[in-house]
Parts: C-alpha cells; sequence; structure tokens
C-alpha cells in the first residue's frame, strides 16, 4: 500500500515537472505565432522568437506588425522592427502609417517613418493628414486699418502635413502666429476698412504670398477669411487721449505760471514794505540834516490824509456833498 501511494506521489510529482518544462517551452517558443508567420509568408525563425522572448520584445507585437507590412506589399526586416521598439518606437502605428502612405504614393520609408515616430510625433495622423488636409481656425485677430477703424478678422487655413519636413519642423502654433500677424500686417497697411471689408481676399493673397509655411512641417494649401467685424475707433480714442493729455500739460503749465506769478507779486509787495520802512529812517535824517523843515513835514502829513480820505471817498462811491447833507 506504501509502495503505491509513494508511486503515485511520484507520478504526479513528474506530471507537475512536465505540464511546467511543456508551459515554459511554449512561453519561449509560440508556437502558435511561428505557423501564423509562416502561413502569412513572413517566416520568422524559432530561435528569433525564442531570442525576442529573452530581449524582453512582445514577439505578437512584432510579427503581426510584420505580417501587416508583408500583406501590404512592404518588405520590413524584422530586426528593423525588433530594434524600433526596443528604441521605445510604437512599431504598430509605424507600420500602419507606411502602408497608409504607400496606398497614397506618398514616398515614406521606414526609417524616416521610425526617426518621426522616435520625435513623438504621431506618424500614422501625419500620413492622414498628407491625403485628407486639416482645416486650422485662427482665433479673433484685432487690427487698425490706417483710417483708425479696428477690424477682427478670423481666418481658416487648410494645411497638409509634409513628411520631408516633420521631423525639426515647427507646429501648428507657430503656423497660427505667422497667419495672425500676416493678417495684421495686411490690415495696418490697409489706406481705409472699407477697402478690406469690400476685398477680404487681399487678406488671404498678401500671407500667402509671404511664405508663411517655409521651416514649419506643414504646407498651407489655402487661407481662406470666414469672417470681419468692424470694431472700435481707435484712431479717435487716440485722438481723444492725446487731447486729454495735451490739456493737462497746458493747465499744468498755467498752474505753474500763475504760481510764479503770485511768487513774484508777493515778492514786490515784501519789496513795497521794506522801502516803506525806509521812508521814517529817510526823513530822520533829513530833519538831522536841514534839509526838511517842521512846516514840509506837515504839509507832508496834510497831504497824506487828503489821499487817503479821496481813497475812502472813491471806495464807498458817495459824493462828499451827498455825505454832508445827510
Amino acid at each position: 500500500m506504501n509502495e503505491l501511494l509513494a508511486g503515485l506521489v511520484g507520478s504526479v510529482g513528474l506530471l507537475v515537472v512536465v505540464l511546467a518544462a511543456l508551459a515554459l517551452v511554449l512561453y519561449l517558443v509560440p508556437i502558435p505565432l511561428w505557423i501564423a508567420a509562416w502561413a502569412s509568408g513572413a517566416y520568422v525563425g524559432l530561435v528569433t522568437l525564442i531570442a525576442m522572448r529573452l530581449r524582453r520584445v512582445p514577439p505578437s507585437t512584432v510579427v503581426n506588425a510584420r505580417i501587416s507590412a508583408v500583406k501590404a506589399g512592404l518588405d520590413i526586416s524584422i530586426n528593423d522592427l525588433e530594434a524600433h521598439f526596443l528604441a521605445g518606437g510604437n512599431v504598430v502605428r509605424v507600420v500602419n502609417a507606411m502602408i497608409s502612405a504607400d496606398k497614397a504614393n506618398i514616398p515614406l520609408p521606414f526609417k524616416r517613418a521610425a526617426a518621426i515616430d522616435l520625435a513623438g510625433r504621431n506618424v500614422l495622423e501625419a500620413v492622414q493628414m498628407s491625403v485628407l488636409p486639416k482645416v486650422i481656425e485662427t482665433p479673433r485677430i484685432a487690427a487698425v486699418a490706417k483710417d483708425g477703424i479696428q477690424l477682427m478678422a478670423v481666418s481658416r487655413v487648410t494645411v497638409r502635413t509634409n513628411i520631408d519636413r516633420l521631423v525639426g519642423g515647427a507646429g501648428e502654433e507657430t503656423i497660427i502666429a505667422r497667419v495672425g500677424e500676416g493678417m495684421v500686417s495686411t490690415i495696418g497697411s490697409a489706406k481705409s476698412h472699407k477697402d478690406v471689408l469690400e476685398n477680404p481676399d487681399h487678406i488671404s493673397k498678401h500671407i500667402l504670398s509671404k511664405g508663411l509655411d517655409a521651416g514649419t512641417a506643414y504646407e498651407i494649401l489655402s487661407i481662406d477669411i470666414a469672417d470681419v467685424d468692424v470694431g472700435e475707433n481707435i484712431g479717435a480714442k487716440l485722438q481723444i487721449d492725446q487731447a486729454n493729455a495735451d490739456k493737462q500739460i497746458a493747465q499744468a503749465k498755467a498752474e505753474e505760471r500763475r504760481a510764479m506769478a503770485v511768487a513774484l507779486e508777493q515778492e514786490m509787495r515784501a519789496r513795497v514794505v521794506e522801502a516803506e520802512a525806509e521812508v521814517p529812517r529817510a526823513m530822520a535824517e533829513a530833519f538831522r540834516a536841514g534839509n526838511l523843515g517842521i512846516m514840509d513835514y506837515y504839509r507832508m502829513k496834510n497831504l497824506q490824509a487828503d489821499t487817503v480820505m479821496r481813497e475812502e471817498i472813491a471806495n464807498t462811491g458817495d459824493d462828499p456833498a451827498t455825505g454832508q447833507k445827510k
């Protein structure tokens, strides 16, 4: 009985070892994937599949991408696909982009597609945009014509991808910025805002003539002005602001002149007071020198009193005779 039990345990253990070994072999050697590649004409050796496992490259991803390429008539080696995956690229997206480009008669070798993918751009989307151009709508751009009227315009830019300049070329933000600059320049050079409203196509023609797509990853096909609205009269506002500024400057200068005049007047009054203070001293000196007599002094005092009386009568506006009758 014990021998039978020991034999049963040994058989079960052997079976477990065999199953584990079989699972390991099937993991290292993906037989179904090898058969699928062989049946599709994209043969991949068993040793290559095992090496992929050891290099931590998913064989299904690389082999399925190669099968798709071979079925589409593209010859891409398994080493190139594996190297691109190890570099951090998206193998499936690159192969799909090459298939789409081949169907659209767009030359796209594997090295260029891999470089575009590794640069962080979506190579499949770029190929699709080459076939079906994309419309980029710019934000509302405000510009002022020479007559001072503000215009606000919106344009739609139709672009398609330039595969040759996709690596290192500028993106959509540059296209929008250059188109906006061209719109401001064109509207600003117009003599009147009415000219722009009558012929908005002049804006697109002027912008296209500048070659704004140079150095970018796109080719501008057309620029269409979607909307043009009349804004504020910026010229009149600037003139009003300038007039207010000139007015404030003139008021400041006038206040300065008034302050100077007041100061000069006070200075002259101080001089008069100072001169009047010298009169008694001069009279005293004249008495001592004998140049002024007592009768001359009384006549001068009578003259001063008469002058004061006349000034008081002039201030009240009353006649002396009238004042006596009252």
